[in-house]
């Protein structure tokens, strides 16, 4: 009784001296980096999240600002994100293209910027809003505008065509231009069988409220064909008003848009300035599910949705039984803004769902205990300010973990022949990790694909022993041997193989 006492009293030293041990520590130790130097992988998934500059100028992973998207009732999207191909979705063509890219942007990385060269020249496909000829139903055309100097005269947005009425051609137009500081809409022959009180098919919308030099403004020109409601919307806020029926308000019968000869349509063709996500809908102006007031009480859109975003990493394969320490990010924290982390981990990630394994959520720098496995796994949410102006951007994120030691193989092995059987001994691993051992097997030098022994296939756990015995070989045959320790921590880390032996089993050996 005392001997086993002291034998496991010495055995917990033993274990504790390699644990403590600095130079043993040091080999444990592991890292593994996402972003940094060496950039950001492909997410498993990822909602509402984009790519930024960050520290050092590294990518950083930040909120995707509340840019418009392209849906069922998208016609055309513009988004500028392309300096060669500014439409990102849309069944257009680009005729001529003279904006330049910049990154003082109103929505995501880049904004179109005009220097009153022409802008930008499209055609709409069959089927498109502005590539078709008729009748025609609601339609919005929105966009965000940042003018340099807001100039008399400057075009926004011009589309000239015309239409056959009572078999004469009568000239369309829809302009939108700058006048004193406000934009002014102009809308001619646009709708079947309209007149204003001067008996002419002419409509004029103006703004009320003065567009800032350098100032993001949102703007909207909109039709609703079941109310007959015309309407010019900056900032969220209805500025100009009109019915496009036949008594010019509420209640009379309704004119539709009628559309003529398919032409292009010139976007900032004289205008100098910046502008953002411009987009034309089927349907009529709907306020967006989230807006923001600015100092001088003017709505519009949040930079970034309250609902923020996340992104959820691959399975990040490390070592069998690895032990993560810690997570440490890089990152910029804005006040009122936040970033959660979590972390998943097992050995085999077949069958994780979004619920299994369980997410345990961690701080940055947080020492952590009981995550182990082959593979490890990391998910992060990014919420906005209050207002919806500011994001959390992340740099890097580091992993700290601890791999179990792959215990060193026996540095002397010997294989002797007898009578169908082979017996191969070796000297105890001078790692005090090992374990065990695994014997290895096989009719080819290097591959140990035995399978006749009556012990087992190759490669065979021996315990924890210097000498065995294999039976039920052919005699006559050559075979190779190797031997390999496994870890007193986990039997599933296996070291190197250890030097190759042979011996050819004889029927006169004993």
């Amino acid at each position: 009784m005392l001997e086993n006492c002291i034998k496991k009293r010495l055995l917990v030293i033993a274990v504790t001296a390699v644990i403590s041990c600095g130079s043993m520590a040091a080999l444990f130790a592991k890292e593994y980096v996402l972003g940094g130097k060496n950039g950001w992988p492909v997410f498993q998934q990822q909602e509402n999240i984009t790519t930024g500059k960050g520290r050092y100028g590294y990518d950083c992973i930040q909120l995707a600002s509340n840019s418009f998207v392209f849906d069922e009732y998208t016609d055309l999207l513009i988004d500028f994100e392309d300096a060669d191909m500014p439409i990102s979705d849309g069944d257009y063509t680009i005729n001529r293209n003279n904006f330049q890219l910049t990154n003082q942007t109103k929505n995501e990385k880049s904004a179109g910027l005009s220097r009153n060269m022409g802008g930008l020249s499209i055609s709409g496909k069959p089927g498109t809003f502005f590539g078709s000829e008729g009748l025609m139903g609601s339609f919005s055309i929105e966009f965000w505008l940042c003018p340099s100097i807001a100039e008399n005269g400057e075009i926004v947005l011009n589309w000239e065509s015309s239409r056959n009425e009572d078999g004469h051609l009568v000239f369309q137009v829809i302009s939108g231009t700058f006048d004193k500081g406000h934009i002014k809409w102009e809308l001619n022959n646009l709708f079947d069988m309209y007149v204003n009180k001067a008996g002419k098919n002419e409509v004029e919308l103006k703004g009320s409220t003065k567009i800032i030099p350098d100032v993001w403004s949102y703007h909207v020109l909109s039709f609703d064909c079941e109310t007959g409601i015309l309407e010019y919307i900056v900032n969220g806020i209805t500025e100009d008003l009109t019915y496009i029926t036949t008594t010019r308000s509420e209640g009379g019968d309704i004119s539709l848009v009628y559309l003529g000869t398919p032409s292009e349509v010139q976007i900032c063709s004289e205008f100098t300035g910046k502008m953002d996500d411009f987009r034309i809908l089927r349907r009529p102006y709907t306020p967006p599910d989230f807006q923001s007031a600015d100092n001088a009480g003017r709505i519009g859109h949040t930079q970034y949705l309250p609902s923020g975003g996340r992104f959820v990493t691959k399975p990040i394969m490390v070592s069998t039984g690895s032990l993560l320490n810690k997570l440490e990010a890089e990152m910029s924290v804005p006040s009122q803004t936040a970033v959660c982390y979590y972390v998943r981990s097992g050995e085999n990630f077949y069958g994780w769902d979004d619920e299994y394994p369980e997410w345990k959520p961690v701080e940055s720098g947080e020492e952590l205990s009981g995550i182990t496995g082959l593979y490890f796994q990391v998910a992060a949410e990014l919420m906005p300010d209050g207002n919806g102006e500011e994001t959390p951007a992340i740099t890097s994120i580091k992993l700290d973990f601890t791999e179990l030691p792959e215990p060193l193989p026996p540095f002397v092995v010997k294989a002797v022949a007898g009578n169908g059987c082979v017996t191969v001994s070796w000297n105890y691993s001078v790692d005090d990790t090992a374990g065990g051992y695994y014997l290895y097997y096989g009719t080819r030098p290097g591959e140990y694909l035995g399978r006749v022994a009556i012990e087992g296939e190759s490669p065979i756990n021996v315990g924890n022993i210097s000498s065995f015995t294999v039976t039920g070989l052919e005699n006559g045959k050559i075979y190779y041997f190797a031997v390999a320790a496994w870890s007193a921590y986990d039997m599933r880390v296996v070291g190197n193989l250890s030097k190759e032996v042979f011996a050819r089993p004889l029927a006169r050996l004993k």
